[in-house]
């Protein structure tokens, strides 16, 4: 088995690529081992090496955060063996039972805006934070206000501002008048 990595923007983490499917459909994120142990053995197994503090489990990567203390050069070779021995042992990546959280509901007024902004999340966000090795999730819209969350690599990257007011914002007003603004889940303090 080959596992091929990839930088990302956020220099805390790297993108690996273990040249098969990691997740059928959507995307699971870990912060904590806790998290990982109730609900990814894969995710579990990658919080024992030191220094690990993200996994996010994508279609096709796994991207791992490290404390800024710690070195990708000596922590590389250890993720790497992690990833491998689970994929060789055919090990499940979700434990029975782990799912994603609820989306938000939605008011009959704003379902229409909803569909759009969704779309334009699918078919122009989530590709290129995809490749920088993380998600967007949408999580509500509200009064023209637009929150998502952003995972994975991009959560925390120095250009997640950027990227969430810039470049998300600018192009979610651009094609439906409705929106405002973009925030980010837990409010942009996270994000400054």
């Amino acid at each position: 088995m080959f596992i091929q990595t990839e930088e990302t923007p956020n220099p805390a983490t790297l993108k690996f690529l273990p040249g098969r499917t990691v997740m059928v459909s959507g995307t699971a994120e870990f912060k904590s081992e806790e998290e990982a142990a109730a609900g990814s053995p894969l995710a579990a197994a990658l919080f024992e090496v030191d220094g690990v503090t993200t996994v996010f489990l994508a279609g096709d990567f796994i991207s791992v955060s490290k404390r800024d203390d710690k070195e990708w050069y000596l922590m590389k070779p250890a993720v790497l063996g992690v990833i491998m021995e689970h994929f060789v042992a055919g090990k499940p990546i979700l434990t029975d039972g782990a799912t994603e959280a609820a989306e938000a509901e939605v008011r009959p007024e704003d379902e229409e805006v909803v569909s759009q902004i969704k779309e334009l999340l699918d078919t122009r966000v989530r590709p290129a934070v995809s490749m920088d090795g993380g998600d967007i999730v949408f999580h509500g819209y509200e009064d023209g206000v637009v929150t998502l969350t952003m995972q994975g690599a991009c959560a925390g990257c120095p250009s997640s501002t950027a990227t969430l007011k810039m470049g998300i914002e600018n192009m979610l007003r651009h094609y439906i008048p409705e929106v405002r603004e973009v925030r980010a889940a837990g409010g942009m303090a996270d994000y400054y």
